[in-house]
């Protein structure tokens, strides 16, 4: 199974993009572009973030709408997002 980031839900293929916990050790949750230094670096809503991925939309080979749509179903799955 692929594993992708728990929050915006990139694929994690080896460790350089793993994120970094506060004693620099490698987070295998979040990336590196989500989580620094033991914290996430946008601290905003989930509604905010999927707006703030959708410029990203080219480089997944989906169109604005498509990427907003596909964040809006998955990344209320993610452990960042996920209501308990």
């Amino acid at each position: 199974m692929q594993k992708i980031c728990q929050s915006c839900a990139m694929p994690m293929n080896d460790e350089t993009v793993f994120g970094t916990n506060k004693d620099g050790s490698k987070n295998s949750d979040y990336c590196v572009y989500c989580y620094k230094n033991g914290q996430f670096v946008d601290n905003v809503s989930m509604e905010k973030y999927i707006e703030m991925m959708v410029p990203f939309a080219a480089q997944a080979n989906m169109t604005g709408d498509e990427m907003r749509a596909y964040c809006s179903a998955v990344f209320p799955t993610l452990k960042r997002w996920k209501k308990n």
